[in-house]
Order: C-alpha cells, then sequence, then structure tokens
C-alpha cells in the first residue's frame, strides 16, 4: 500500500497540499518571504502525531467500553539549535475529563497506541525521543 500526496507551489512560499480530496495551504512566516497564509510544515508532523494517537486511543477506549466526557492530544516538539532543524524531543500528554475514568484502561490504550499501532509514531521514534504523560481532570 501506498500515498499520494500533492503539494503544489502557488506563489512566494505557499504550496497547496492535497490530502485524501482535502486541500490545505501551507506557508512560511513574512520573515522567510512567506505571507503567513498557512500553517509550517514541520508543526503539521505534531499534528499528524496527536491525530493518529488520539484516534488510537478513543477506538482502543470505545472497544474497553470507556467513553470520556473529553479528551485532548497536547503535543510539544523541542527542536534542534543546528540545520536541519528537527525534532529531537516530543512530549504527548493525553488530557481526559469524564467520571470514573479507570486510570489502567487510560493507560493500557495510551501504552497500546505508543508501543504498537500508531504508525506515525514509529516513524518519528527513529529520530526523537517521544514520551508522554496521562491527565486526568475532574
Amino acid at each position: 500500500m501506498s500515498e499520494k500526496i500533492n503539494v503544489k507551489w502557488t506563489e512566494d512560499m505557499a504550496f497547496e497540499a492535497e490530502i485524501n480530496g482535502f486541500k490545505i495551504m501551507i506557508d512560511a512566516g513574512e520573515k522567510v518571504g512567506g505571507k503567513n497564509r498557512g500553517p509550517r510544515p514541520k508543526p503539521l508532523t505534531l499534528v499528524s502525531l496527536a491525530g493518529c494517537t488520539g484516534m488510537d486511543v478513543i477506538s482502543i477506549l470505545t472497544k474497553m467500553r470507556v467513553k470520556p466526557d473529553y479528551f485532548n492530544v497536547e503535543v510539544e516538539g523541542e527542536l534542534t539549535d543546528e540545520h536541519p532543524k528537527y525534532y529531537h524531543t516530543i512530549h504527548l500528554r493525553y488530557i481526559f475529563r469524564g467520571k470514573d475514568l479507570p486510570m489502567d484502561k487510560l493507560e493500557k490504550a495510551v501504552n497500546l497506541s505508543q508501543d504498537r499501532y500508531c504508525g506515525v509514531t514509529a516513524m518519528l521514534q527513529k529520530a526523537a525521543n517521544i514520551i508522554h504523560e496521562i491527565v486526568v481532570e475532574e
């Protein structure tokens, strides 16, 4: 199986990406010749990671019959100082809200995503230290 993505230059530093039939504009900041018309490419990597692992966690919890009232994945990536700049450390925070959420099931869902199912994690672990924590808010 393969996936094909088209990223077409529009002008200046802006590109239009077509992904699964959806279009997204990516651009650079004004300091480097862009016009700030869309997100930068590197942070979209963090979006991909959060989306991949978030979908895994919700899918696994649904099978366990655990339904949080709220779920959010926060991601913070630390870039190297030298070029090529890449994320050397990525910190994931899985934030849950709800009544009587079983911590053992939350941990199992997160660990299964990180250790077995999330392909984005598997790719990024080759270049970055990925750490995670689970936060349950009342």
